[in-house]
Parts: structure tokens; C-alpha cells; sequence
């Protein structure tokens, strides 16, 4: 009777969507990101709801076990959104558990200015001071061969985004990290199924993490990942996303160590049922059956999406490389297959980057900025007492930032002034992209 009742929902689902959602999208606008959804998104989600389990079940279990097979790593861990996998990637570095290698308050970790701000929050929201590297222009990725001149006794830890999809020089990072025994977390929010030398992002540093907004590679609507080849920091950050326990069984699940009853931690009685015995003063960031869900079907279309985002950006790069005296394309490192987020622009002064996006925008095509820009110059710095470090230089409050600290990142600071980016995501077709280039170089014959 179930089996029956569920395949009679399906059924008017798959009539529903098609009805209401099965028709080619037109573009009057052309956004830089968004998400594609079918039927089989529909169908998983709707199942999900027929379980009537709510928080994170099969489809969960199963979502992990593919998502960790896709990227060949050995554990992964779904949370409710990229932002929280970066927090608690950073959070989990800080686990006494750790010994020697525990980050501490004071500690410091290698990143750039450039970026969003959820690579740089965890940092100062868990008391250890940011140094901040200065980025390449073409790749937008930290400037490596600059890393080693700001390392200190104090460093302790790397942690940088593959900037929309491209990747750094994880060869110099990885050496580095091994000289000076540092950790590092690939932010690969932005670069779900990009590879260096044939290993996929993220599953090369210590810990990986993704993100699966809608805007990004595949979505869950909310949702996000962290990953791991460490069965230790596997199970630390399990006990950070799960409260804070150190009892590491699923929901609705007893006794998987066998030992629920039987141990003395802390200063707690002999036997204390392990299910209510914490460790880290932790979390609770898990996700919906819902959301897990859809990422299950998307996840089977990511290759699909990652060859559309391929093609689109390398026509956006033959349609405007004659361009190139007037606006900077995206350089790729070799050895690096990006998985395209968006495209990256810069225009070459005299060209106003802002001028160039307000016609962009005027005439029907989407643009971002590369995030925060120099996020030293954001509101949520400049207006907090955050202690910092820029390049080699001494520890400084953010309230003391002046414009000569600034120039200790030109790079960054030419970012800010000159770069957008546009979109690639498989919903856009050749016609959209050919529309973009078209009004790109209309702009161009209109102000040069």
C-alpha cells in the first residue's frame, strides 16, 4: 500500500513539474550564478518528506558516502551551509584532542584579503590572528612564493579559497605546510570538482570544505561539506557539528562504541552515558533528509554542470581575447583543471571598473565583485578591535589601519579597484554567452 501511495505522489510531482517548470528558461537578465533543478530533485525531496524523519536519515548517509567517493577521500560530513563547514574546519584545528598541534588563542593563520569573509570570520571568531598575503593578479590566488617571509614561530595553520574555481599552487602551500608542520584547510567553496595535477580540490590540504548555496556548483538550497583522509579530525569535527559530544553515533542512533556505559571522561561519574558527554564546546550545524535529498541528485548531474561551466568560460575567453589590451583574462597555473564558479575580469586603467559594471548591469548582464574586495577595508574590520598581521610585518589592531597598510597589498588593492566577474553556470547557453561579450565590447568601443 505504501510502495503504491508513494508512486501515486511521485507520479503528480513529475506532472507538476512539468507543467510549471518544464519549460526552457529566457533570459531578459543574465545573472552571474543559479541553480538547476529537475524532476529528480523534486522526486528525492518529495520521498524525503514521505519518511517523515525530518533531520538528517538515509538520504544523508547515502549523500556523504557518494559525495566522499566522487572526490576519493575518505570522509566527508555534510553541514547546513559552506560558511559553517569553513567554521568548523577552524574550530576543529582548536581541539585539545590535538595535543602539540592544537591552534591556541594567539596562534596565527596564512590568508588573503581577498575573498568572502567566512574564510577570515572562523579565524578571529576563535581568537587567532589572521596574516594577511598579498594575491596574484590573472589567478587571483594568494601570491605563494610570499608566504614563507611571514611565517613565525606563531604560525600554525593555512587557510585559503580556491578563488571562484581556480586554483593556488598547492605544490609550494604543501611543502611549506610540511616544513613548518602546518595545517591547511582548502576552502573549496567556490571550486567543487576542480583539480590540481589530478587530485580534486579540497582533498589536498588537511581539510576540505564546499558549499551548496544555490548559487554555487551543485545546491541543497542551504547546505555545505567538510572532507577529510583524517580519521582524528573526521571525528573531531563530527563532535563540533553534533553539539559538541563525544559520542560520535548518528541520530536515533545507541551504542556504537559499545562502550555507552562504561567510561569515565572528564570529571564526570564512572558509566555517564557516553550519548551526553561533550568534548568541545560545539555546535549544532547538521542539515535537513530534505536537503541531502536534493544534493544526492545533483551531485549525479555535477560532471554535467562542471563541462557546461568549461565550455562557457572558455568561449567567454575566445570571444574576448582581442580584448586583452583593455581588460585582464583569467590565467590558469599548469597542472590546475578549474571548476568555474564565475569569470573573472579586470579592466585595465584608464577603464573604470565601475563605469563598466553599471553599463554591464544597464544592458541586461549580471556581475559580482570578487567578494569583498580587500575586506581590511570592510566595515566589519575597520569598526572592531581585530588583532592582524600583513605580510611580514608586526601584530596591528584593524582600528589603527591607515593607507600606508593597505599599500602592503597593491595587488589586492588593484582587485578592489578593477575586477568583477561574470557568470558561467550551466543554465547559460552560447546565445548568453556571446550576448555578454557583445556588450562588453560595446562598452569598450564606447569608452576607448
Amino acid at each position: 500500500m505504501e510502495k503504491e501511495l508513494r508512486a501515486k505522489v511521485k507520479a503528480a510531482a513529475r506532472e507538476y513539474y512539468s507543467k510549471v517548470y518544464g519549460v526552457e528558461k529566457v533570459f531578459d537578465y543574465i545573472p552571474p550564478s543559479g541553480k538547476l533543478l529537475g524532476i529528480e530533485e523534486l522526486e528525492n525531496m518529495i520521498d524525503a518528506t514521505l519518511d517523515m524523519w525530518l533531520t538528517a536519515g538515509r538520504f544523508n548517509d547515502k549523500f556523504e558516502k557518494e559525495f566522499a567517493r566522487y572526490l576519493d577521500i575518505k570522509y566527508s560530513l555534510t553541514t547546513n551551509s559552506g560558511s559553517s563547514a569553513n567554521l568548523l574546519a577552524l574550530s576543529a584545528l582548536t581541539s585539545p584532542k590535538l595535543h602539540e598541534r592544537q591552534l591556541k588563542k594567539g596562534d596565527e593563520v596564512i590568508t588573503v584579503a581577498t575573498g568572502f569573509p567566512t574564510t577570515i570570520n572562523p579565524i578571529i571568531q576563535q581568537g587567532l590572528i589572521p596574516v594577511f598575503i598579498d594575491c596574484e593578479i590573472g589567478t587571483y590566488n594568494i601570491d605563494a612564493a610570499k608566504i614563507e617571509d611571514a611565517i613565525t614561530d606563531k604560525t600554525k595553520a593555512i587557510f585559503l579559497a580556491h578563488t571562484l574555481g581556480n586554483s593556488y599552487d598547492l605544490d609550494k602551500i604543501m611543502l611549506l605546510a610540511k616544513k613548518y608542520n602546518l595545517w591547511v584547510i582548502e576552502d573549496s567553496c567556490d571550486a567543487l570538482g576542480g583539480e590540481y595535477k589530478g587530485k580534486k580540490l579540497g582533498t589536498i590540504g588537511h581539510i576540505g570544505t564546499y558549499s551548496f548555496y544555490p548559487a554555487h556548483h551543485i545546491t541543497m538550497g542551504e547546505g555545505g561539506a567538510i572532507v577529510t583522509d583524517n580519521p582524528q579530525l573526521y571525528k573531531i569535527i563530527k563532535s563540533f557539528r553534533d553539539w559538541g559530544r563525544d559520542c560520535w553515533c548518528n541520530p536515533g542512533c545507541d551504542g556504537t562504541c559499545n562502550q555507552r556505559f562504561k567510561m569515565q571522561l572528564g570529571n564526570l561519574p564512572f558509566g555517564y552515558d557516553h550519548k551526553y558527554t561533550y568534548s568541545h564546546i560545539g555546535y549544532n550545524l547538521k542539515i535537513t533528509d530534505w536537503q541531502a535529498a536534493c544534493g544526492l541528485a545533483q551531485l549525479k548531474k555535477l560532471p554535467e554542470f562542471i563541462e557546461k561551466r568549461t565550455h562557457n568560460s572558455k568561449l567567454l575567453t575566445q570571444k574576448l581575447s582581442d580584448l586583452k589590451d583593455y581588460i585582464i583574462l583569467p590565467e590558469i597555473r599548469n597542472g590546475v583543471k578549474p571548476s568555474w564558479f564565475g569569470y573573472l575580469i579586470s579592466a585595465k586603467p584608464p577603464l573604470s571598473k565601475q563605469n563598466m559594471v553599471e553599463y554591464l548591469e544597464a544592458n541586461g548582464i549580471g556581475t559580482r565583485q570578487l567578494f569583498a574586495g580587500n575586506i581590511l577595508r570592510q566595515p566589519m574590520i575597520v569598526e572592531s578591535d581585530v588583532q592582524l598581521r600583513i605580510g611580514n610585518s608586526g601584530i596591528i589592531s584593524s582600528r589603527d589601519l591607515t593607507e600606508k597598510h593597505y599599500k602592503l597589498l597593491p595587488n589586492t588593492e588593484y582587485i578592489m579597484n578593477n575586477t568583477f566577474w561574470v557568470g558561467t553556470f550551466p543554465s547559460l547557453g552560447d546565445c548568453e554567452i556571446e550576448k555578454i561579450s557583445d556588450v562588453i565590447h560595446n562598452y569598450i568601443k564606447e569608452h576607448v
